[in-house]
C-alpha cells in the first residue's frame, strides 16, 4: 500500500523467516489495503514516479527489519491504472536497482499481462534484470471472456511453459516453484505437471533435488528519505472501494475491466466461504455468489450512511476513501490534501 509497512507485521515476518530457516522472504509489488480498506486481492500500484519512490522507501524499510534477503514479485493484474508513466518491466527494474532486492519472477503472471494488456513478454524479459532472479513461479489459470485469471487451481498451460523455456534459455534459474492452492489433481497428474516444468528448464526426474540456498547478503544502498505520499493512499482506497462494491470506478479507469475484477473478487470470496463454512455453501448452493454480492451491497450501504453522518468534510465525496480516514503524515502531504479540499 501507500502507507509505511507496519512494524508488527515486519517483526512477525522476520520471526517466521528465522523459525523456518528461510533463505529469503518474498512479497508482491502490489497493495491489498489502503487505510482501513481491505481489498482481499492483490491490486497493482500505479506505475508513476511518485508511486515508485513510495515503493522503494517501503522496500528499504522492510529490508532493514528482515534477517534474510527480500525478493519482489510481479503480479497478475486484471485492471490497470490509466496514468501509468512506466512499463511494468521498467518499474520492476528500477525498484530492484534502487533497493538491491531480488526478483521473484512469476512467469504465469507475466503471461497474464501479455493476455490482459497486450504486453510483449519477450520484450519484458529483455528489460528485466534477469541476473537478479531469486527464484521463479509458475501456475495455472483460466481465460474468462478474454481476460486471464491467475487461479493457482488449473494446470499450467503450454504457452506458460513456452515462456518458461524462453526464460531458461536466457539465464540460469536457481529454483522454480509450482503454485497450486486448491483443486488438487490426482498424484499422477500432478507428477506429470512437475515433470513438464522440469523438462522446460532442462532438468530431469533423475536430477538431484535442488534446495534453495540463501543468497549472498545484500549491501543496502544509502538510506533514502521518506517520500511525500500525497494523494496516493486516497487513490488506492478509491480503487479498492470500487472493487469491493462500495463506490463507483474511479474516473478514467476502464469500467469494463473494473467490473471484471469486481466479479472475480466475488468468486474468490465465494470460494473462501466454501472452504471455511462448507455447510453454509452447501445449503446456499447456486445462491452462494448472490449471497456474497448481497453482503457486499449491505456493507457498502452501511459505510455510505456512516460517512454521511460524520460529514466532517462537506464538499468532498463521502466514500470510504475519505481523507478523514487517511490523515496526511507530512507537511507536504497535508498541503496537497488541503489544496484538494479547496477545489
Amino acid at each position: 500500500g501507500a502507507g509505511r509497512p507496519a512494524p508488527a507485521r515486519l517483526a512477525h515476518l522476520a520471526a517466521c523467516a528465522l523459525a523456518l530457516d528461510a533463505p529469503l522472504v518474498s512479497e508482491h509489488i502490489a497493495f491489498v489495503r489502503s487505510g482501513s480498506r481491505e481489498a482481499g486481492h492483490l491490486l497493482p500500484v500505479p506505475r508513476t514516479r511518485e508511486a515508485l519512490d513510495v515503493v522503494v522507501a517501503n522496500v528499504r524499510i522492510a529490508q532493514e527489519q528482515l534477517p534474510v534477503p527480500l525478493a519482489l514479485e510481479n503480479i497478475a493484474a486484471v485492471v490497470g491504472w490509466p496514468d501509468d508513466e512506466l512499463t511494468e518491466a521498467r518499474f520492476l527494474a528500477e525498484v530492484i536497482d534502487r533497493t538491491g532486492a531480488l526478483l521473484l519472477l512469476d512467469v504465469a503472471n507475466l503471461f497474464a499481462s501479455a493476455v490482459n494488456f497486450g504486453v510483449d513478454p519477450l520484450a519484458v524479459l529483455d528489460e528485466l534484470p534477469l541476473e537478479s532472479i531469486g527464484y521463479v513461479h509458475v501456475a495455472g489459470g483460466v481465460l474468462v471472456d478474454g481476460v486471464w485469471h491467475d487461479t493457482h487451481t488449473h494446470p499450467v498451460t503450454e504457452p506458460i511453459l513456452a515462456l518458461l523455456r524462453e526464460l531458461a534459455a536466457r539465464t540460469v534459474l536457481p529454483t522454480v516453484m509450482l503454485e497450486r492452492d486448491g483443486d488438487y489433481p490426482a498424484p499422477a497428474e500432478l507428477a506429470g505437471e512437475l515433470a513438464a516444468i522440469r523438462k522446460s528448464v532442462g532438468r530431469t526426474d533423475d536430477d538431484t533435488p535442488v534446495r534453495m540456498t540463501t543468497p549472498a547478503p545484500v549491501v543496502l544502498p544509502d538510506p533514502v528519505p521518506d517520500p511525500p505520499r500525497g494523494l496516493l493512499p486516497l487513490r488506492q482506497a478509491g480503487l479498492a472501494a470500487a472493487l469491493d462494491g462500495r463506490g463507483g470506478a474511479p474516473a478514467s479507469f476502464d469500467q469494463d475491466r473494473v467490473a471484471v475484477a469486481r466479479a472475480a473478487l466475488v468468486r474468490k470470496r465465494s470460494r473462501a466461504v466454501g472452504r471455511r463454512a462448507p455447510a453454509v455453501a452447501e445449503s446456499l448452493g447456486a445462491l452462494l455468489t448472490g449471497f456474497v454480492r448481497a453482503v457486499r451491497r449491505h456493507r457498502a450501504q452501511t459505510a455510505r450512511r456512516r460517512h454521511r453522518r460524520r460529514g466532517r468534510f462537506p464538499g468532498l465525496p463521502t466514500g470510504s476513501w475519505h481523507p478523514a480516514r487517511y490523515p496526511p503524515s507530512t507537511p507536504a502531504d497535508r498541503a496537497q490534501v488541503g489544496r484538494t479540499r479547496q477545489t
